[in-house]
């Protein structure tokens, strides 16, 4: 355990972004697997009418530093991949 005052309050600090960002990770995977759901089960219209609400949080997410810029179009364009199979079918 940390001895000084600054590295005790570093620990405190750290913490409570951890859960922060655990938090944020925590809500957006929520999302993209009721996305992955709504396609499980081959509704095309309604997946589609919810993409751009999963895009903004993925991109929320991204904002806050969170997730990396690159993991965070990965998402993206899997999901839209994933979308746009379930159509051509």
């Amino acid at each position: 355990m940390a001895n000084h005052k600054s590295a005790l309050k570093r620990v405190r600090q750290t913490e409570k972004r951890r859960l922060r960002n655990k938090s944020a990770v925590v809500q957006m995977r929520t999302v993209v697997k009721r996305f992955r759901a709504l396609v499980a089960e081959k509704k095309a219209e309604e997946a589609r009418s919810m993409l751009p609400s999963v895009y903004a949080m993925i991109d929320r997410t991204r904002k806050k530093g969170v997730i990396h810029t690159n993991a965070a179009a990965r998402y993206k364009s899997r999901l839209t991949t994933v979308l746009s199979s379930l159509q051509e079918k």
